[in-house]
Formats: C-alpha cells, sequence, structure tokens
C-alpha cells in the first residue's frame, strides 16, 4: 500500500539530513538514490536500473546514471557540476532508447541540489536538498500518487483508445471476439490504470509481463488469466505455494475479474502493443476517454445505427451545471457561513443524491457527474477541517459519496461494463485526491460498492426496475441520434409503442422517445429534474407539432435550453453534431436560463427568461402545427419544379453548349434553371424543357430522344408507382411550376450565419426547382415583408434546420406566419419603398453573388442600411410600440399567433409589455 503523505515527508526530511554533506559522485550516487526511491516506499531495485548501456546520437557509446524506462531517468554529478550540462547529456541517451522506454521526467542532480524536468507539461522545477521536503509531491508518481488536471484534447487519452483499440483488433483477428473479448479488453484497461495510480504497486503489472513472459509472447495470455484469478481471490483463500509476483497483486473484488474466460492468444507485436499501453501514464488519464475508447473499436456502420456520439466534458458541464451543480453550489456557499451540523446535513444530502442516465454508453455522464459530485464533497470537508484537516475518526467515514448513487440503461453490453469500470476508476481518482489533501492513505480496495448499469433496451427496459421514482432526484445524459429517416424497423416499432397514442408521430426522431418515457417515469415523483442532449431537430420544423403538444400535457416545463450549437467529441473520426440540451421538470420555476450561442462554435451566452418555450425561445408554450393554408390572407406559395429525371434534363453551361454544338435544334428548348444553390452563389445551370416541344420536332432530335430514352427508363426501374405511372410522359415533370409573370423565390436551405435569407425576383423565362419555395403573385409589398427582420425571427425559431442551416418550410413557417393586420396604405408604402430600396441596393453590387452579398463580413453598407429602413418601416406595420431585438418579435409573433389559431377563446392571452 503506498505510504501516507505524512510519512513522505518525515522520510524526505530525514533523507535530506542524512545526505546533507556529501559531495562524491562516484562513492555513494547508488546509496543516495537507493534512498531517495525509500522515501516514497518503493524499492529502486524493482523499478530501475544503474549504468544502462545506450548508443547517443553520435554513434558513441554511453552509460545512463539511472533508468526508470518509460518514467525517469536520472543524470547525476557530483556537487557544484553545471546541472545545464547534466541535462544535455542526459537527453543525447534518448536516441538509444525504444519509444516505450522514453522517459516522463529527467531528474538532474549534484548532491545539494535538484532540477527535475516534466517533459510532457514542458516544466522545470529547481530546488535544494534541504527544501525537498516542500517539493515531494512532484514525485507523487513514485508513490503511485499524482495531482492531475484532465485535459479534454490531452494527446496520452487518444494514445490510450488507440493502443487499445489495435490489441482489441488484434485479439479479434486471431478469433477471441464477442463477450470474451469486450470483459477481457475491460480487465486490461483496469489493470493498466491501476499500476499507475495506487491500487496495484509502481509498474507491478508492467513488470510481470517484461519479466515472465516471452517474448515471442505465446506464454502471456496463461500469465494474465492466472493474474486475473488472483485479482479475483481473497488473500486467505490463494494457494499456499502461489507464484510470489502473483501472490503480491490485491484482491480487487466488484465481480471485475469473477467471469471465468476463455484463454486468448498472443504473439511478438501484441505483447509489444500491451507493453506500449504499459509505458502510457494512465493516471492522466480521464475515465471519460472510455467513451472514445468505445467508439474507436466501433465499426461506422454499428456507429451510424446506434447513433453513438460521445459528448466532451465541457458540453456534458453545460448540462449538469444548471441541472443541478451550480444549484448545489450555492448551496454550500450559503451553509458553510452556518453551523458544522448544516455542513455535515449538506454532505448526508451530496450523499444522497441518485443519478439515471437511461442511454449512458461507456458512462461518460456518469463519469464527470460523480467527479464533481465528489469535488464539492471535498469542499464540505475542508470547510468542516480547516487547515488542521483533523478527519479524527478516519477519512474512510467522513467520505460519504459513493459509486452507487449511480444508475445507467445501455443496449449494447461492452460500454456497460466500461461504465461500471469508469465509475469505480474516477472514485479511485478522487480518493487519491483526499489522501494528497488530507495526508493520509486512503483505498476502497476491494470493492464493496458499485454502479447499477442495466445491459438492455431503454425503450423496453422499465426504468422503475433500474431505480424507483422516488428513489432518483435526477435523468440526464445523451439518448442516441438517430433521424426519423435513417431508423431501423425496430427502432419504428419502439418509437411507436412509445407514442402510441400520438398521430403522426411517425416523423419523430429516435431521441424524442427518451422524452416521453422520462415524463412517465417522473409523474410518480415530480420532484425529479431531467436533462438530455439531442438533436437541434426536436425543438425546430415539424417534429415540434408533433413532440411537445403530448409533453405539455404531461406538465412538462422547461427549466432551462441549450439553443443550437456545435458539441465535440473525443472520439476518432467525430461527426460534427448541431445539438440543444433541454432540462425540464414537472413543476414551474421562476429561475429559468437559457444558454444562445451567436454561431453553433461559439460561446454560450447566458439571459434569464419567464417562461422556455418548445422552440427554445422566451415566449408562450405555443406550438405550431403544419398547415396547409396560410393563417392570414397571404399568396399561396408552393415548391419549383422536380423533374424525377435522374439529371437527364439538367445542364452546366459547358454541357448546354456541348450538347447544343452536337443538336442545334434543342437551343430554343434550353432555360436557365435555379435552386438554392444556384440563386444564392450565383451560377448557371440549364434545363431542357421538352414539355412543350411537338413531338415531331422531338423525333428530329436525337441526341434529345436519347434523354428521353433514359429518363423514361429511369422512372420505369424506380420502386415508386407513381413514379413508374410517370414513364408514361417521359418529357414531363413530376411537379411543374412555371408562372407566367415575375415571380418571388425563397430558398429552401441558407446558412444560419446570414441575418437575412437572400430572397429575389425571378423572370418567367427561369425555371425554379424544387429546392427553392415560389410565390407567383408576390409584390413589392411580400417581399417586403418576408426580407424583414420580423419574418426572419419567426423563421428562425420554428424551421428545421439541416445541421445548423435554416430549412424553410412551407407548411411550419410561411403558412403560420402572422401578417400584419389593419395595414394602412401609408404603412405599405413605406414598406414597398423601402423593399425596393433593398432590391437598388443589391444592384449597386452586380457582380456580386447573394451569397457574398449578405455575407455578415462583406455586407455592403448601403445593402445595411436599406435592410434596417426596411426592418423599421415592418415593425411600424405591426406595432407602434418600438421592439428591443429578435426575442421581443418572437414573443408578440407567437401571441399573435395564438390568437389567430385560437379565435373562439374567451380570453386571449394577454400581450407582453415589451422593454
Amino acid at each position: 500500500m503506498p505510504l501516507s503523505w505524512n510519512e513522505i515527508k518525515d522520510r524526505a526530511l530525514q533523507f535530506s539530513r542524512e545526505w546533507a554533506d556529501e559531495c562524491a559522485e562516484d562513492a555513494e550516487a547508488k546509496s543516495f538514490w537507493d534512498g531517495f526511491f525509500n522515501i516514497f516506499g518503493v524499492s529502486r531495485r524493482r523499478l530501475a536500473n544503474f549504468e544502462r548501456r545506450v548508443k547517443t546520437v553520435d554513434g558513441r557509446t554511453g552509460y545512463i546514471d539511472l533508468l526508470w524506462k518509460g518514467k525517469l531517468l536520472v543524470e547525476h554529478k557530483s556537487r557544484g557540476k553545471s546541472l545545464d550540462r547534466a541535462h544535455t547529456q542526459a537527453t543525447d541517451y534518448f536516441h538509444g532508447l525504444k519509444e516505450r522506454e522514453l522517459p516522463h521526467y529527467v531528474l538532474v542532480c549534484d548532491f545539494a541540489r535538484f532540477r527535475l524536468y516534466d517533459l510532457e507539461e514542458n516544466e522545470q522545477h529547481d530546488f535544494l536538498l534541504s527544501e525537498l521536503v516542500n517539493h515531494v509531491h512532484l514525485f507523487g508518481f513514485m508513490a503511485g500518487y499524482q495531482t492531475v488536471a484532465y485535459k479534454e484534447q490531452d494527446p496520452i487519452n487518444l494514445k490510450a483508445a488507440e493502443r487499445m483499440g489495435l490489441l482489441h483488433d488484434k485479439l479479434k483477428s486471431s478469433g477471441y471476439d464477442g463477450h470474451a473479448l469486450e470483459v477481457y479488453l475491460v480487465r486490461l484497461v483496469f489493470c493498466l490504470f491501476a499500476e499507475h495510480t495506487g491500487i496495484f504497486e509502481v509498474n507491478q503489472f508492467q513488470d510481470l509481463i517484461e519479466q515472465r513472459t516471452a517474448e515471442d509472447g505465446q506464454d502471456l495470455a496463461q500469465w494474465l488469466a492466472n493474474c486475473f484469478e488472483v485479482l479475483n481471490a481473497p488473500h486467505e483463500k490463494r494457494l499456499t505455494h502461489l507464484d510470489p509476483q502473483l501472490a503480491a497483486f490485491r484482491y480487487i473484488n466488484g465481480q471485475l475479474f469473477a467471469e471465468h474466460l476463455p484463454t486468448a492468444a498472443f504473439d511478438r507485436e501484441m505483447r509489444e502493443l500491451l507493453l506500449e499501453g504499459c509505458a502510457l501514464d494512465w493516471g492522466r488519464i480521464s475515465p471519460a476517454i472510455f467513451g472514445a475508447l468505445f467508439q474507436s473499436v466501433m465499426d461506422a456502420k454499428n456507429r451510424r445505427h446506434l447513433g453513438a456520439h460521445y459528448t466532451s466534458e465541457t458540453n456534458i458541464l453545460k448540462l449538469i451545471k444548471p441541472l443541478f451543480l451550480d444549484e448545489l453550489r450555492a448551496e454550500f456557499e450559503r451553509v458553510k457561513r452556518q453551523s458544522k451540523s448544516n455542513l455535515f446535513a449538506f454532505q448526508e444530502k451530496l450523499a444522497s443524491l441518485k443519478f439515471l442516465d437511461p442511454a449512458c454508453g461507456c458512462g461518460n455522464f456518469l463519469v464527470i457527474v460523480y467527479r464533481e459530485l465528489r469535488l464539492l464533497e471535498l469542499e464540505v470537508l475542508r470547510a468542516l477541517f480547516g487547515a488542521s484537516k483533523d478527519l479524527s475518526i478516519g477519512v474512510e467515514l467522513n467520505i460519504r459519496c459513493n459509486v452507487n448513487q449511480f444508475y445507467g440503461i445501455e443496449i449494447e453490453e461492452f460500454p456497460a461494463q466500461i461504465a461500471q469500470t469508469a465509475l469505480w476508476l474516477t472514485d479511485h481518482q478522487m480518493n487519491q485526491l483526499a489522501s494528497q489533501e488530507f495526508g493520509i492513505n486512503y483505498l476502497r480496495i476491494p470493492l464493496t460498492h458499485s454502479a447499477t448499469i442495466r445491459h438492455g433496451n431503454a425503450l423496453q427496459v422499465d426504468w422503475c426496475d433500474v431505480v424507483t421514482p422516488a428513489e432518483l432526484n435526477y435523468i440526464l445524459g445523451n439518448p442516441p441520434f438517430v433521424g426519423s429517416k435513417y431508423m431501423s424497423d425496430a427502432q419504428r416499432t419502439e418509437v411507436a409503442s412509445i407514442f402510441y397514442d400520438v398521430k403522426g408521430a411517425g416523423i419523430l426522431d429516435f431521441v424524442s422517445a427518451w422524452y416521453r418515457k422520462a415524463a412517465d417515469y417522473m409523474k410518480d415523483q415530480p420532484s425529479i429534474k431531467t436533462a438530455f442532449v439531442s438533436t437541434n431537430s426536436v425543438t425546430q420544423g415539424e417534429q415540434v407539432g408533433v413532440l411537445w403538444p403530448d409533453l405539455l400535457k404531461r406538465g412538462v416545463k422547461i427549466h432551462f435550453a441549450h439553443r443550437t450549437f456545435q458539441w465535440s467529441s473525443e472520439a476518432k473520426g467525430k461527426a460534427a453534431v448541431h445539438c440543444v440540451i433541454v432540462g425540464f421538470a414537472l413543476y414551474e420555476t421562476t429561475n429559468k436560463q437559457l444558454f444562445d450561442y451567436e454561431t453553433a462554435q461559439a460561446e454560450a451566452i447566458e439571459t434569464k427568461a419567464k417562461n422556455i418555450n418548445p422552440y427554445l425561445v422566451d415566449a408562450s408554450d405555443t406550438v405550431v402545427s403544419k398547415r396547409n393554408k396560410p393563417i392570414c390572407n397571404a399568396p399561396k406559395i408552393g415548391i419549383g419544379n422536380k423533374p424525377i429525371d435522374d439529371g437527364n434534363y439538367l445542364f452546366t453551361t459547358e454541357e448546354r453548349d456541348e450538347f447544343i454544338n452536337r443538336e442545334p435544334a434543342a437551343a430554343t428548348y434550353f432555360r436557365r434553371w435555379l435552386g438554392s444553390d444556384e440563386f444564392i452563389n450565383g451560377y448557371e445551370r440549364w434545363c431542357l424543357w421538352l414539355g412543350k416541344c411537338p413531338p415531331d420536332h422531338l423525333q428530329k432530335m436525337p441526341e434529345a430522344m436519347k434523354r428521353v430514352h433514359a429518363v423514361q427508363r429511369f422512372r420505369l426501374a424506380s420502386k415508386s408507382k407513381p413514379t413508374n405511372k410517370l414513364a408514361d410522359m417521359p418529357t414531363r415533370f413530376h411537379v411543374e411550376n412555371m408562372p407566367n409573370s415575375r415571380y418571388l423565390v425563397i430558398p429552401e436551405v441558407s446558412s444560419e450565419k446570414r441575418r437575412y435569407i437572400p430572397i429575389g425576383f425571378l423572370e418567367p423565362e427561369t425555371l425554379a426547382s424544387s429546392l427553392v419555395k415560389i410565390v407567383s403573385d408576390a409584390t413589392l409589398y411580400h417581399f417586403g415583408v418576408l426580407t424583414s427582420a420580423m419574418h426572419m425571427a419567426w423563421m428562425r425559431t420554428v424551421c428545421g434546420r439541416l445541421e445548423s442551416r435554416y430549412r424553410y418550410s412551407v407548411g411550419i413557417v410561411y403558412n403560420n406566419f402572422s401578417w400584419p393586420e389593419s395595414i394602412t396604405d401609408k404603412q405599405r408604402n413605406k414598406i414597398e419603398q423601402a423593399a425596393q430600396a433593398v432590391l437598388d441596393a443589391r444592384d449597386q453590387s452586380p457582380n456580386a453573388s447573394l451569397a457574398t452579398l449578405y455575407d455578415p463580413l462583406t455586407m455592403p453598407a448601403e445593402l445595411v442600411k436599406a435592410h434596417r429602413q426596411l426592418d423599421a418601416a415592418v415593425d411600424a406595420a405591426y406595432s407602434k410600440q418600438k421592439f428591443s431585438g429578435e426575442t421581443d418579435r418572437v414573443a408578440f409573433l407567437f401571441e399573435r399567433y395564438q390568437q389567430l389559431t385560437a379565435p373562439l377563446d374567451p380570453q386571449p392571452p394577454q400581450r407582453r409589455k415589451r422593454v
């Protein structure tokens, strides 16, 4: 067992006095370093060698004074010699070492002076022998202690994941597969972590492999099997003639090593991979790495199917801080100024809290929650015992929080095992921190408590069987991100069974089912609070109109929310995911927090909200439903043309010219073709429109006839019966929308970086594709209102998203938009004049695309000014009071929507006073 810090300091003082007057390098250096290792309760003889022979960079033979492979290299000099030269000499030896032998630390010393280089942190520490007692914490790695600031992007995390992923692949390719492989890998991870964090003796596991197994790896599996058996056996039940090196390992318990596994098989390369894993500093690894570890050994197909995205610690904190952590910390700040009894009561509260992650994966959320809970408990202990740190009844009795406060459900067995193990590792890291804080050694080994992680399908498992609502305080996590179009048949069936009483539930994404199950679970214990990370689709577009009326009916109240942001993942090959966080309960609260982002990659901006509605805006709980007609007197809107031609009728300018060169008669049938991308970015495409071509003309154009035949074959080959039927008219489109006069175009998809969607007019000679919406009877007035800040605010709030880009829709955005009521001729004229000014400002840059004109960084000043004047004119048509900004406009529009869609309501909602 590692020494306590108090004893280490005592030994350091004694060592400093003993060696205070020594100066001769050759005579006493070896005894000096044997004594130095003894300060930390470890044997130099077992860990490090003197005079290791190596080749230096220039090809000469050198001798390292002392080498602890992979950890520490010491260069010792006589008193008064240059430590700079000693450091140069030490680094020259690196050339002769294997990659896994390279040290983390270099220590140079002349008896009286020490200089420690931390090569990975790029830090240098200088101190005298007499000051050693004040710097022993720098050598915590020698005793199995290490104070670590866990960093999300720490390269050690990725190295560990990659090494274990490679070993996983090698074992799998050898035929060792399935459940046995998963358990085996988890055991190896635990052992690697254990020998770097004081559970095992320093290098104990690595020494067993290096010293007792053959270099070809043939006997490694048997030694590991023996080691696993020992780790599962209490000392009193072990064989009396057990190999001493095996017998030195601790009894672990926790059922981690209980199951008998088939014996694996290793080769030289696999043994080297495991040793490379041993050489990594697992004490620096956050247990949240295990999410990335799991993802690194999954293939892409499984990753897409399961929706397996793993959040970074930063994003996990975005959820847990407003869910409970900020509130707990505020409570701690209050009670620490009160009596000790209140502090003890608060600590008991921390230890009583129970958490459920019903899609826990590898336990990332539970790990970070437990870590933060233990850190807060540590602050409580500091406040209770003060500077004296006198834990008179023992730290074991004073630390109350434990892993059995955590529950999870996970559909895959491997991550479920990792989740449980990761919580044990987190517990040990926190125990190490407490040990350093209070100068004692505290281990919870053998393991006596464990988290409850149920291996099962969370949508089929009764959550009450995992933990009863009466016991639980919080539900949290990151349910699978699988869009409705990508779900498997089994997943569709599960969602349908959850939303059996909800019309239109077939459009809901997979994650929606967790919201409904959480709401149903909480009804028996309304004090439970829940927060999920989700794709932003659940708060955008048509899904809102299906999901949220059901949740609101069940009493769901949103307490906090993060609007759309792009999260980061610790997994290799991570996907860019745009998501939201929604925190809710079945009771109301006055302290509502809304976090918004200027861009999906920006930092969150917090605001207080009176109410957070399903669109995650401060407005009434109004839900917009898909409509076939506008709720106001507005022109009819539709989509453009939809050929279903497999691209045979569409051409670039170069392709058109080449085609006309071969078929000159076709020139008259080409028309300019515009979709969202062409319209916004200003490039040309062309359509061969043969729908009105006389048959006798068509037959005289063989190149055109080839295209017609190709379209007919494509339609006949389709699995869609309507498309098959369309093959009877191969020159016509599936949807034909060709206005006879100037018409308005609204791109379906546009960048979220733009303040305004670029909207404009097209002449009838141009054909619009189905990727734009068109309004045939639009006037300057309609253009002005639709391109105003008022309509943009509405669009941004209720539209769907493609990643984070706006996705304009007819049924949700346009048909539910509240146009100005009782508008005067004067107001209409002002809007028309301002709208024309916008078009005129665009014309001042005839060579610039709309993408350039509406880029926030390149938008011309004249255009900015014109839009501001248009916004003011449109705002004035809605209200005499000025709108303070987008939030105020959105709240106003929701109230108008509620009034327009509930005309029979005897008490329409009161309009909020705008500020």
